[in-house]
């Protein structure tokens, strides 16, 4: 039985205090099935807390008022202070989540320092302000911090998409909650501890574990001027009920069921090897995964083996191993969640190539095998619901036409991809793709270009300059005729 470790407190407005009440939560771990820690939950008396503390900040504190060189200096610390516990953070990540450990490294933990770092730099050279000539006279059009932010984000990447929302919250001059979920709540403690190292002022900034309950009075509290969630439609959905009372401004990222298109001319020695990373990344809980790979239908039967063979050769096991791929799903019910896809693809008429169960050998963990389905219609439930897992469908196709019907045949619109040797026509296709990123030979996010999503993929955009101005009121200043 491993050691339990026990947190007694909870980050709020910079400081760590008690919380108000006794509720806590268990941290099991994904690869033991033990619980490995016990922490304060954020109960509504503790977010009325943190609310009340960023809404003095941003109403009566300098934070907002801060000229942006100063702002930008204090966030500098932050940033330091969160670099130099950057391994830890990755290796806790990949603890909790089952994150292998050299993408732990790499996206859990690296990719929060990208984002920080694009917005520290870009600041200084946004417009905040312009002058147009109005109807009466001059006018000044001014963009200003929206006010109190609450960041409620998934638990499969925490900290980047974490990041997505703090970085330019804070440049801008608002006051933040950030709201991570239960799976997360031992690194949440090493970000808050760098966030109090860096002294940041007070009311700026606080973190809060906490379940679905208290995090729906955090979207529906009348202090909070904009929300921005990244989890599932249905989360989306309740946040976007909730903020609705207040007339909250929200920002969603939703879900994906992403297409990556291989045209007949690939070269799949070439293009199957730089596809394989967006396949399942995280053990397949990420949003833009590639989950349907559609393949015309000359190329069909070599692609689906050619993936079979990869998964096959990938390594299942201890997330903490750098030679590990796939490493344990989040949670029990994520794992049965998983499975029962597995099982509806079966029944539905999928063929199933490769995978499908649990690994031999991993007797406790909550893994599964890279499974690979092909047979597969976009109609069945695997091609249109979001598995999050480690679950890949091969579609055939006819023509360019028949590739872009199928790849827009979703209910989603996050991401996408298309490969082959006429880059014209890749173009072309990607072109008429409902989807908010499609790469062409390659797939990825920049922290400098806008993310986010069409249809049930969310609301509004993250990352580059529409990411920052996401947290800025604009304001009109008349400067009338003299009189």
């Amino acid at each position: 039985m491993s050691e339990v470790r026990i947190k007694d407190k909870i980050f709020i407005g910079g400081a760590f205090v008690d919380p108000a009440t006794d509720h806590t939560l268990d941290v099991v771990s994904p690869v033991t099935e033990e619980v490995v820690a016990r922490v304060p939950e954020a109960r509504p008396e503790d977010i009325d807390r943190a609310v009340a503390a960023a809404r003095r900040a941003f109403d009566e504190g300098p934070w907002p008022r801060m000229a942006l060189p100063e702002r930008i200096a204090v966030l500098r610390r932050f940033r330091e202070c969160y670099a130099a516990r950057m391994q830890e953070v990755g290796a806790q990540l990949s603890r909790e989540v089952g994150s292998p450990i050299t993408w732990s490294v790499r996206a859990q933990a690296g990719a929060p320092l990208g984002a920080l770092d694009y917005y520290l730099t870009m600041a200084p050279d946004f417009a905040w302000e312009r002058e147009e000539q109005g109807i009466v006279g001059p006018v000044v059009v001014r963009h200003e911090p929206v006010g109190v932010v609450a960041a409620i984000v998934a638990w499969n990447a925490p900290y980047f998409i974490g990041m997505n929302k703090l970085a330019p919250a804070l440049v801008a001059g608002c006051t933040a909650i950030l709201k991570v979920s239960p799976e997360n709540a031992l690194s949440s403690y090493i970000l808050a501890e760098a966030a109090a190292e860096a002294e940041l002022p007070e009311g700026v900034l606080s973190v809060l574990v906490a379940d679905r309950g208290p995090s729906a009075h955090l979207s529906r509290h009348p202090g909070i001027d904009k929300i921005g969630f990244t989890g599932s439609v249905a989360g989306g959905q309740a946040v976007m009920a909730a903020a609705a009372a207040n007339l909250t401004r929200v920002t969603l990222e939703l879900g994906g069921k992403s297409a990556a298109i291989v045209m007949e001319d690939a070269d799949l020695d070439e293009v199957l090897p730089a596809l394989a990373p967006h396949l399942i990344p995280n053990n397949g809980q990420v949003c833009v995964s590639m989950t349907r790979v559609l393949v015309q239908r000359s190329r069909y039967d070599e692609v689906v083996e050619k993936l079979a063979t990869l998964f096959r050769g990938w390594r299942v096991g201890d997330p903490l191993d750098p030679e590990t791929v796939v490493g344990p799903l989040v949670s029990r019910r994520q794992r049965d969640r998983v499975e029962s896809y597995i099982a509806r693809g079966i029944s539905e008429g999928a063929r199933l190539v490769t995978g499908g169960g649990r690994p031999t050998g991993l007797d406790r963990g909550w893994y599964v095998e890279p499974t690979l389905f092909a047979d597969v219609d976009n109609s069945m439930t695997i091609a249109r619901e979001e598995i999050f897992g480690p679950v890949v469908v091969v579609i055939p196709f006819e023509d360019d036409d028949d590739a872009v019907r199928i790849a827009n045949d979703s209910d989603y619109g996050l991401s996408g991809s298309v490969w082959g040797a006429d880059h014209a026509r890749a173009r072309g296709i990607a072109d008429r793709m409902r989807t908010g990123n499609v790469g062409i030979n390659g797939h990825g996010a920049s922290f400098n270009i806008p993310f986010g999503g069409y249809k049930k993929s969310g609301i509004g955009r993250e990352l580059g300059p529409e990411g920052l101005k996401a947290f800025l009121e604009i304001k009109a200043i008349l400067n009338g005729a003299r009189h």
